[in-house]
Parts: structure tokens; sequence; C-alpha cells
């Protein structure tokens, strides 16, 4: 993995602006420490940091190829999994390679079937080519948005970066939050908008989306989409292309030139990312190294809930010594957690899932000791409706969105200022019929598989993009590369179209993945209630961000009050609430701790409302 950026402007001579590239460039090295690379003509400014995981020498950025007297670059930040068919394909069409990077198969992709490429792609990517002599970068992002690309039109000039932060390197992106801005932080984060980046006049290219920039000035459009079509295949069938897309997923997705690992929780998703990875890893001869998280004295504190019916440390080792892998555990702190709301911060650019966010944060500082790159089981609950928001009829059925039905109690938080003839919750309501319009379904849906479309829809757009942000920013911030196999296109466009009959298989959640994949786990875990990403129970915790909090209210100067009103804060910290702020985790700790990420953020960048 890697951060691009890029300047272009067709107007202006950008060749005396190394200063600002280089910034651009140094405020994203965490991304990719292994290389660099700048490439600055005229009107095309192209910056690249590396992680070198695939073709170490041969695969660095930018990458120039000339065919027919025209000269093609590229910066690409994600990794291809069918790189050696598309080789094959272009090879057979007199493509030359100079080694085996799926950067190089990239930019030859461009060069022979042009923006239609992305069609041919199974990945996650987000990138950018220039074509010198027509003046025109081209720009795309990953089907399932798993790889960031943020940008900005500054007069005649597009800007681009992998965060945040590399388009606030530029002197013509400053962090200013108008009204709509204050209304995602509060109204909808640590979720986003799609398409939103928060700033003024920032966005962010959407999943399934590309563009063109050049003098007729950006376009963009949408070439993918979850489509509906007639599932004819019986169960017996879907059950096993279910377990073929699923090991196919994984077992492409562990090809790598570096140290390889897997995050294990103990559960079914990430469980079955560690059975296959086993198997793959004994073919060759290697040692699978699973990672794991736990929190201090979190048996003594754990209660169980109807989110979280059990605790992964009891599990966690019992699969580890089934897999027979070599595991790392990695036991968190409460001070640990809190001290790393801020850093997570510096990581995401925005506000997040505060120590929910912190703890993988350090989590992922602790794998890095050992490995380059992990698989992770994110998107599996999203794919094969695995949440309870899927399964209870009355939450499923209700309008809004399931994991944020505190509308009017986050809206209570907001200036006067800011909640001027505002209805918040016809804002957010807006947003969510915009999405239902725009769901592919067929005349013959029965209502319930009509509203699981929906409700698929709602959490791969929405839902899923706060846990893939998180994941992209926390694990880079440290030059870790995440893989997400259940995020793979072809699983998504398949399950989208099974009857919910099927997916709900023994009418238990996620029942037909755990039925095509008998015989990887053992049954207590193949069978084990869903539970959540762990989070802290300890109350040491509740009480060091309440301090805090308690200090940020006694600074006349803190920025947060600006945004957001002292006396709900100062109710906030005798709050108990048992319904969470975002998901299933953010409950009244975490919601404490994220006013202390909406502090820092705005002392840090120096946002200012406007």
């Amino acid at each position: 993995m890697c951060s691009i950026a890029g300047v272009i402007d067709l107007q202006n001579d950008l060749r005396g602006q190394g200063p600002v590239f280089r910034a651009m460039q140094q405020a994203m090295t965490r991304r990719g420490p292994d290389q660099h690379g700048t490439y600055v003509t005229r009107h095309a400014a192209l910056l690249h940091n590396r992680l070198a995981v695939i073709d170490i020498e041969n695969g660095r950025q930018p990458m120039t190829v000339g065919v027919d007297g025209r000269a093609y670059t590229i910066v690409y930040n994600g990794e291809l999994y069918n790189t050696g068919e598309l080789r094959r394909e272009l090879a057979g069409l007199g493509h030359e390679f100079a080694g085996h990077s799926d950067t190089e198969v990239v930019l030859h992709s461009f060069i022979q079937w042009g923006a239609g490429c992305v069609d041919r792609f199974n990945g996650i990517y987000a990138f950018a080519v220039w074509d010198a002599w027509a003046r025109r970068l081209f720009i795309a992002r990953d089907r399932m948005g798993v790889k960031p690309f943020f940008y900005a039109l500054r007069g005649g000039a597009f800007l681009f970066a992998s965060e945040l932060k590399g388009l606030l390197a530029h002197p013509l992106v400053e962090p200013e939050l108008d009204r709509e801005g204050a209304l995602e932080i509060v109204l909808t984060g640590p979720g986003r908008t799609p398409g939103c980046g928060v700033f003024r006049g920032v966005e962010e290219l959407k999943p399934g989306w590309r563009g063109w920039f050049d003098e007729r000035g950006l376009r963009t459009e949408r070439y993918w989409r979850l489509t509906a079509r007639e599932h004819t295949d019986s169960l017996e069938t879907t059950i096993d292309t279910v377990q073929y897309l699923v090991t196919d997923a994984i077992r492409r997705q562990l090809v790598s030139d570096v140290p390889i690992g897997t995050f294990l929780s103990g559960g079914l998703d990430s469980g079955l990312i560690c059975s296959v990875a086993k198997l793959y890893m004994a073919e060759r001869g290697l040692p699978l190294h699973t990672f794991s998280v736990d929190y201090r004295d979190h048996l003594k504190y754990f209660h169980e809930t109807r989110f979280q019916p059990t605790s992964d440390t009891v599990y966690i080792p019992k699969l580890a010594d089934w897999l027979e892998c070599e595991s790392h555990v990695t036991v968190l702190d409460t001070l640990e957690l809190a001290d790393g709301l801020y850093e997570a911060v510096d990581a995401r650019d925005l506000p997040g899932m505060s120590d929910v966010d912190s703890s993988l944060l350090q989590f992922c500082k602790r794998i890095k000791e050992h490995v380059t790159v992990a698989l992770s089981g994110e998107c599996a609950d999203e794919i094969f409706g695995g949440y309870p928001w899927f399964r209870d009829e009355k939450i499923r059925m209700a309008e809004g969105f399931p994991w944020a039905q505190s509308i009017q109690y986050r809206a209570g938080f907001l200036r006067p200022e800011h909640t001027q003839g505002l209805d918040a919750r016809e804002y957010l309501m807006e947003k969510y019929r915009l999405t239902l319009a725009d769901t592919d379904g067929l005349d013959t849906d029965s209502p319930v598989d009509r509203r699981m479309r929906e409700m698929m829809r709602l959490n791969t757009d929405w839902f899923m993009q706060t846990l893939l942000d998180r994941k992209d920013r926390m694990s880079m911030y440290s030059a870790l590369e995440v893989r997400v196999p259940f995020c793979d296109h072809r699983i998504a466009e398949y399950l989208y179209n099974v009857p919910w009959e099927m997916k709900d298989y023994r009418h238990y959640e996620k029942g037909l993945l755990r039925q095509a994949m008998r015989g990887y786990l053992p049954d207590e875990i193949l069978w084990r209630k869903k539970s959540p990403y762990p989070k802290t129970h300890n109350p040491e915790y509740m009480a060091e961000v309440s301090r805090r909090l308690r200090e940020v209210l006694a600074d006349r100067t803190a920025p947060l009050t600006d945004l957001v009103r002292r006396d709900a804060l100062e109710g906030l910290l005798g709050d108990d609430r048992s319904q969470p702020w975002y998901g299933q985790l953010m409950t009244t700790p975490q919601t404490i701790a994220y006013m202390l990420q909406v502090n820092y953020w705005m002392k840090k960048y120096k946002v200012r409302l406007i």
C-alpha cells in the first residue's frame, strides 16, 4: 500500500512549486516509508510514497510507460488480486513488462482498455493516470471503497490525495468547516455522507466511480453498483458457490513478497480467514502468524450485552490451539486507549470511533513489528447480514439508519447557530431516502427481499465505509497493509441476489456463510454467536475520559464549545445511555471520548467554523 497525491493545473506552470509538493508528500509518509517518488512537469505533479509489498525493485512510482509516442504516468495505491491473469492477457496482446508488480499491470491495462480497465480488476485501489499527450488525468477508486481518494477543485486546479492531511498541506485547501461540515461531525459522525470530505470544498471519489480532469474540467461517473438479478441457484449450489468465492478471495489475498499474517478474534469471520490461510501457508511450508487484541482485566469487568454476548478472551486461545499457529496477543491498558484517542485523529484526520479507533491503532503498531501485511474479517456482516439490525424485524423495518437512531439526542449537542431552521431528522432522512431510491431491485422481489437489498445498500454505502476508513487509516499509520477478503466484489455481487431465506439459513446470523464453511472451523467457533470488535469495559476508562472532558470544559478557549453546547457536554458527564451514539460499540464512554477527539481535531487542525 502507499499514498498518492497530485496537482493538475492546465493554466499555470507547476515546476516552481517543489516545496508545496514536498509538503503534500511528507504529510503522508507514514503510509509509504519505503520509497518516495515525484513526477513534475509544466501542468502535472504526481507524488508517491510506497510501502513495498510486491516486486520491491520494479514497482517504483510514479511509473511511466511510453506507447506510440505517448507517455502515461501512474500513481497507484492498492493491490490487484488478479494480476497474473491480466498480465497473461496483456502479454498476448503484445504488452511487455519490466517486472511483476501490479502497478505495471494497472498502467498497461489502462493503456489497452482505457477507462474500461477497472471493469476487469479484482482488487482494492485508488489511482490516477496522467496522459501527457492528451493533457488529461484519469482517476478511479475500487468498487467497495477500501482505498481512499480525496480531491478538491481550486480555481482551475485539480488536487488529490490519499488522505485529507495531504490536501491540507496545500495552501489552497484550508481547514474550514461550513454548516454542512458541522452537521457531518455531530449528526453523521463518525460516519460520513458518501463523497463528503467534511472540510469545505473537499470531496471523496465514491466507491465504484471513475473520472477525468482536462480542459473541460472534472467529470465523474459510476462504473459499478450492486445490480439486482434473479437468483436461480439451488440452496446446495448457493452453499457451494459461497464456499468457493470466500476461499478464493482469501487465497488470492495471501500473495505477498513480504511477511504476512492474519487477525484472530476468536469469532467466525477472522477464524475462517485464519483457517484458509493456515492451509495456504502449510502448502508452502510456512507457519501462520495470527494477531489478537485484549484489554487488561477484560474478563473481570466484561458484562454480557445483546451486542456482546461473549468475550473473545476465552475463544482466542482455543482457536489458536486448534489452528496450531504462531499466536501473538496484544494486551492494551486503559491509559493507552485514552492517550491513543488523539493519535487516532492524526491518523484519520477526523474524529473517529473513539477508543475503537485508538485500540486498533495501538494493535496495528504491535502487528507491524512482525509482518507488513495482514488479513482481517471486516465486511462479512454487511454482506451476509450479520448485524442485529438485519435480524430484528422491528429495527429492520424502521425508517432511518439503524446504527444511528439517536438523531434528536445528537442534534441537542449542536449550538443554536448550527441548527437554525434545521430539521435534524429530515436532514438525515433525506440522505437515507436517496440511498433507498438508488437501490436496484426486481419486480418479483418479496417485501422482505426488497428490504434486505435496501439494508445491504445502506450498510455497504454507509456503515461499512466507516469501518473501512478506520481499518485503512489506523493500519497505514504504521505502514501495515490490511486486506479485507470479504470485500471481494464478487462476493458482494453474488450475495446481493441471494434471497434472505437462504442467507438466514437455520434462522441464524450469517447462517449461509456458516453452513458453506463447515469443516473449516470447530463447531464451537463456527456457530458462535456474533461478538463485535472488543471494547474495554474497565470503569477506569470511563473515569479517565470523563476527567479529560472536564478539563476541556474548564478551558474557556476550547474550540469544542464553538461547535457543541457546553450544557449538553456537562449533561453527558452525568449520563449513562444504553442507546449507542453510533453502531453497537459507541455508548456513553465512547461518546465522551468522541467529544475529546472533536476538540483535539479542531485545535490540532486549526479548524475554522464559517
